[in-house]
């Protein structure tokens, strides 16, 4: 779904933020025009992870090659025959049905040193989606050839829920958020902040609903023909999820559904979803990513304790804000710590791929997606022209052409109060400044500032006289 948004963004609106933007040539260069012009990089670099293979590459791909460049992109280990054989056939299918080259595309798969070698392989721009830790090991090594780099990283997204809020609608939104895709999602909602006097409810409403999904293999060998929830991408990832539940419980807090993995009759690496209340402070789950299926609940007192605790945290990705009272929300939301904010909605922010997709602190920096992520991959080349060359045509005046007359310093200083004054006698001494200092070659002291903050520049300057030839 958020594919086709984001081709579908791309053919609508791509062009037009591409475009050259005609900028203001401000008060000194009224006579110039100013523009930006969105210049194609090259080749840009992308590494991308298992978790949305198909998105995942369709994602930079799209951007990257309506940008006007060329793409080498590698996918993770974990997805090497989805990334180099089902997409790369579809890629290969849409290069050649348009004519374009067909190496425009590269697709590779590999380790980790493969990663690297992309990293340092000389490509202009570089995208990576992925774990924190490895993010700054490639921000590190596009260091040295100092290659722009935008880093996706990880999350712990806040979901606040407000004493006011409507339950239902934020209970549907955060079991979402918590369990799509079994909570493999680096936009996830890991940190559920709930108002104390609704938080009983909303626990105990979360714990029945998780306890009533279905898990099992969704193609079929599961519990039924529907499941809800389906099984953790990586083998050693029931583990770590699972000690991150038992740390929390060890430490205080209560289990209300789920929490122990479990065997589905097909196989697999199954953890279901899980429900804690109480999560605090001194929990391995309220500071480390969990990446998993784990609805994790915090009490907070008040507005701003919901806000300290929403920022209690080291990665800043998305968040989202629950209260009938919109402008509340807003307010909240405004003081959360984090690229992307929802209010009476989660992640609804990538859907609108009009709007910039990324973190603050641990969790990177650049952006993808809309108008900042199409631009990120193309360099912003500023260029000035005279607006009507057949009237008016750059040239140095006299006086500040080498070697400046005496006249020269007191111009310029003219020239500045006259246009940047803030009052009008200001901008008139100097208009008188500038015109005594064209046509008779020097420029009087100003009444109206000489003496007082810039203006009193352009003043002693004009005071200063001109070495007198000594006469044989």
């Amino acid at each position: 779904m958020t594919t086709c948004e984001k081709l579908w963004w791309l053919i609508d609106h791509g062009e037009q933020a591409l475009k050259s933007e005609k900028r203001p040539s401000g008060r000194m260069m009224f006579y110039k025009s100013a523009r930006v012009e969105f210049v194609p990089l090259g080749v840009v670099g992308a590494i991308v992870p298992w978790n949305y293979p198909y998105h995942n590459v369709l994602n930079p791909l799209s951007a990257a090659l309506f940008a006007g460049n060329g793409l080498v992109l590698k996918v993770s280990e974990h997805a090497a025959w989805s990334g180099a054989n089902f997409v790369k056939k579809v890629v290969d299918a849409a290069l050649a049905a348009v004519g374009a080259p067909k190496d425009l595309v590269k697709i590779v798969a590999g380790f980790g040193d493969a990663g690297a070698a992309l990293v340092s392989g000389g490509v202009d721009h570089l995208i990576f989606v992925g774990s924190t830790g490895v993010g700054r090991a490639v921000a590190a090594g596009a260091a040295p050839t100092l290659t722009p780099v935008t880093l996706e990283l990880g999350g712990k997204d806040a979901f606040v829920v407000l004493c006011d809020a409507d339950l239902d609608a934020a209970l549907a939104a955060g079991l979402r958020g918590a369990f799509q895709s079994c909570g493999q999602n680096c936009a996830g909602a890991e940190r559920f902040i709930v108002h104390a006097s609704v938080a009983d409810e909303f626990a105990e409403r979360a714990g029945a609903a998780a306890a009533a999904m279905r898990q099992g293999n969704p193609l079929g060998g599961g519990d039924g023909d529907v499941v809800d929830s389906g099984s953790m991408c990586m083998p050693s990832a029931v583990a770590a999820v699972a000690a991150l539940v038992d740390d929390a419980v060890a430490k205080g807090a209560k289990l209300l559904a789920g929490g122990s993995s479990k065997m589905i009759k097909s196989g697999g690496q199954f953890y279901p979803p899980t429900v804690l209340y109480g999560v605090k402070r001194g929990m391995r789950l309220w500071e480390e990513e969990v990446f998993g299926p784990v609805f994790a609940i915090a009490v907070a007192r008040d507005d701003d304790d919901a806000v300290a605790l929403a920022n209690d945290c080291s990665f800043g990705l998305g968040s989202a804000v629950f209260s009938k009272n919109q402008a509340r929300a807003r307010r909240i939301g405004e003081r959360l710590e984090a690229g992307m904010t929802s209010l009476n909605d989660f992640a609804t922010t990538y859907m609108c791929q009009s709007l910039p997709f990324g973190g603050v602190k641990e969790s990177g920096y650049g952006r993808f997606a809309g108008v900042e992520g199409l631009r990120a991959l193309t360099t912003a080349k500023a260029v000035a022209e005279d607006a009507c060359p057949l009237l008016i045509r750059t040239q140095i005046p006299p006086l500040l052409r080498y070697p400046i007359p005496d006249a020269g310093f007191g111009f310029v200083c003219g020239l500045i109060r006259t246009f940047y004054a803030p009052e009008w006698m200001t901008t008139a001494a100097g208009l008188r400044d500038v015109i005594c200092a064209a046509v008779f070659g020097q420029a009087k002291r100003s009444s109206a500032s000489g003496g007082r903050g810039a203006g009193g520049g352009g003043g002693a300057a004009a005071e200063r006289k001109p070495v007198a030839k000594k006469r044989k």
